[in-house]
Parts: C-alpha cells; sequence; structure tokens
C-alpha cells in the first residue's frame, strides 16, 4: 500500500517537473526561433529597399526612402555586415537584369535564378524555400528577389534544442531521484502510524483473548447451575461475539505481519476442494454454486490462506446474495496470473464504494449490525491475503451482478 503511494507522488511530481521542462522548452525554442527569424527578416528587408543595381542606365534607380525613425536600422547591426545576401534583378518582361552571389560555391547562380523565377509566380512576399529566407520587392521597373541563407539559424537552433535535451535530461534524472526521497519523506510519518496502529491491534486482541476465554469459560460453567437466566445468557451471547471479532483481528494481524512461507500448489485443486463444503451451505440459503475451473493451475503461495481466502469470497456471495440465484465460481489462467472470481446477483454497489468494500470494518449498508457475526473484516482479510501474495483484488457491479476477482502470479 505505501510502496504504491510512495509511486503515486513520484508519479506526480515528476509529471509536473517534466511538463514544466517541455513547457518551458517550448516557450525558449519557439521565442528564440521567431526573435533570429524575424530579425533575419528585417535584415533581408532592409537591404533589399537599399539595393541599387550595378548599371542604373538600364532602368533609373528609385529615390532612395525616406529613413523610418522608429522602424529598427539592421543596416546598424555586426549581424547585418556579416551576412551573406543574394540577389536577382528580373525586370518586367522577364530578363535578367543582375545577379548578385557571393558565395557561388554554395548557391550557383543558375539556383538562383530558377528559384527566383519560381518565386515570380506566387503570391507570397515573404517566407523560406530550399533554406533560403526570401523576400520579393517592386523596384519600380523591376522586380527584385532578395536570399539570405537560413542554414546558420536552423543549426544554432538544433544546438539549443540539443543542449537543452541533454541537460534538461540530466536535470529531471536528478530530480527523480530528489523526488523518490521525498516521498519517502512525506510517506514515512503515515507508515510509522499505520504500523503502530497494526501493532495495536495485535497487542490488543492478544491481550483481549484471555479474559474473553475466561469470562465464557464461568459463564458456561454459571449456565450449568442458572438455567435460564437471561442476563446471564446475554453475558455469553456477548462474550461469543467478542471472540469471534478478537480472532478476527487477530487474523488480520497475522496476514500482515507475519512472514509468508510458500510452497508451490495445485491451485485448482485447492479451489474445488473449497468449493465442497460450501455447495451444501449455499443449498441450505437458496443458492446454487456452478463451477469453472481450469485444471492444473498452480501458483506459489500458502495453503492455509489461500484456502482461506476462497472461503471469504464464497461465504461473503452466500451471505450478501440473491437468494434463489446462482454464484459462478471461476479459476482461469489469463496473462500469467490465475484469476479467481466469484459471481453473484445482488444490489447495486456504487462505483465509489467498490474499492471501499475491502476497507476494515466497512459496510455498504450503515445499517446493517454486526449480530450475524460477520464485521466487515472478511474483505479485509481476504485483501491482506492476496497482497502478500503479490496479487490483486478489485470488485465489479454490472448488469445486477457483483463479481469479486483475485489475480494471483502464477
Amino acid at each position: 500500500m505505501f510502496k504504491q503511494s510512495r509511486r503515486k507522488i513520484v508519479a506526480a511530481i515528476m509529471s509536473v517537473l517534466v511538463l514544466l521542462w517541455v513547457g518551458t522548452l517550448a516557450v525558449i525554442y519557439a521565442a528564440s526561433y521567431f526573435e533570429m527569424s524575424e530579425q533575419n527578416k528585417g535584415m533581408l528587408q532592409e537591404h533589399a529597399e537599399r539595393y541599387v543595381l550595378s548599371q542604373p542606365s538600364v532602368v533609373p534607380p528609385p529615390p532612395r526612402p525616406e529613413p523610418d525613425m522608429e522602424k529598427p536600422h539592421y543596416s546598424d547591426m555586426p549581424a547585418f555586415q556579416l551576412s551573406t545576401f543574394y540577389t536577382v534583378a528580373i525586370n518586367y518582361e522577364g530578363e535578367i537584369l543582375e545577379i548578385k552571389n557571393p558565395q557561388q560555391s554554395v548557391h550557383s547562380n543558375d539556383e538562383l535564378e530558377a528559384l527566383a523565377r519560381e518565386l515570380a509566380t506566387a503570391e507570397k512576399q515573404t517566407g523560406v524555400k530550399n533554406d533560403l529566407v526570401y523576400y520579393v520587392l517592386d523596384k519600380d521597373g523591376y522586380m527584385l528577389f532578395a536570399f539570405k541563407d537560413n542554414t546558420i539559424i536552423n543549426e544554432s537552433m538544433d544546438t539549443l534544442f540539443r543542449y537543452t535535451l541533454i541537460f534538461g535530461g540530466l536535470a529531471i534524472v536528478l530530480l527523480f531521484f530528489v523526488a523518490v526521497y521525498l516521498a519517502r519523506r512525506i510517506v514515512k510519518p503515515l507508515e510509522e502510524s499505520y504500523q503502530k496502529q497494526k501493532q495495536f491491534i495485535s497487542d490488543a486482541g492478544h491481550e483481549l483473548k484471555t479474559p474473553i476465554s475466561v469470562v465464557s469459560t464461568n459463564a458456561e460453567i454459571l449456565s450449568r447451575e442458572l438455567s435460564g437466566n437471561k442476563w446471564l445468557a446475554n453475558i455469553q451471547y456477548e462474550t461469543e461475539r467478542m471472540g469471534v471479532l478478537v480472532t478476527q483481528l487477530l487474523e488480520l494481524s497475522r496476514v500482515e505481519n507475519v512472514p509468508l512461507i510458500t510452497e508451490q500448489i495445485d491451485f485448482s485443486r485447492l479451489v474445488s476442494g473449497e468449493a465442497l463444503p460450501f455447495e451444501s451451505m449455499a443449498f441450505e440459503n437458496g443458492y446454487t454454486i456452478r463451477c469453472n475451473i481450469d485444471e492444473n493451475i498452480t501458483v506459489k503461495g500458502n495453503i492455509s490462506q489461500l484456502k482461506q481466502l476462497v472461503s471469504i469470497l464464497l461465504d461473503n456471495a452466500i451471505r450478501h446474495g440473491e437468494k434463489g440465484t446462482d454464484i459462478q465460481l471461476a479459476l482461469k489462467a489469463e496473462h500469467g496470473y490465475a484469476s479467481l472470481s466469484v459471481t453473484n446477483a445482488g444490489a447495486e454497489i456504487p462505483a465509489e464504494k467498490q474499492d471501499m468494500l475491502f476497507e476494515r470494518f466497512y459496510r455498504v449498508d450503515s445499517a446493517r449490525t454486526s449480530d450475524d457475526g460477520h464485521y466487515g473484516l472478511g474483505l479485509s482479510i481476504a485483501k491482506a491475503i492476496t497482497i502478500s501474495h503479490g496479487g490483486k483484488i478489485s470488485a465489479h457491479y454490472h448488469h445486477g451482478l457483483i463479481e469479486f476477482k483475485v489475480q494471483i502470479p502464477i
């Protein structure tokens, strides 16, 4: 139980940390990429606006626009001076006026011309094509296609992502061990309190067992002399009830605290044998037990505890089922588990109460008393036995049927 709680705490802490890490990484990456892209586009646009043909006699140069004081001047930045720009000028008739290619070893003139002619038919003024940021500008007499290599920004973002991933992953690993430590610190007081509670129940049960036995013996002796005394009968009745409760508490404490002695068991034979005594009991109460037990299913466990487990489930079905119906007892091998299920017709159990059935002293019907000699500990004992065998137990209600299912590793 506490191991599961620690796992849930660690999972919750790590989920929050991973979400924060992924969110932070995404924001940093997106913001950096957007800023660098906008800077590249701004530099390219300013370069295109400042561009003048080398042969102005071909096309009259347009008047240089007045600088916009509110607009950032990228030409003053060192990055602008160090950047490489490619330009292709084409007149309105489709003739190449000029190609400026300072890095012909990277992009050939034919490649730039083909790209410019392709962009001439497109409607977008700016964008990215073949790892080149482009900007198209009408220069009043010809079209200018300006390009700037986008490889550096892509490599920079890849480097940023790679190192963030590496160092972030290392941080997550370190934080995992911190989360495990914190989970242990958080659960430790609860675990200590639970252990003290179990020890108290065990000690109290042992201390009460002797006086209850003495009272019961003395009452039995007195009943021989004072037969028919109603006060004495009440003492005997309540003493017997108290004895049953103490026995169940001690049994629960023993299952939870005593180391399990296991051996290889033919579980199919054990379940079949344990069902036989309940058939007559079920018949007397108006039930029929239908068995569907696969053969040769073996588990490693404790014989007495597994017998008690089957008995608790069958007894629970007989006590709480609808009379005149069938009780289905099934045992199958499923996905590496011996799957034992007991199904009976009964009143609906709300979904929020199904897991609570295995809590100590819990009753679905709060108005029910313990006059039948049961105190809501049977299913708690069944759960403790299942967990001690490394298994799982659950309750399900569907179509008017209540199913208790136990899975024990084969």
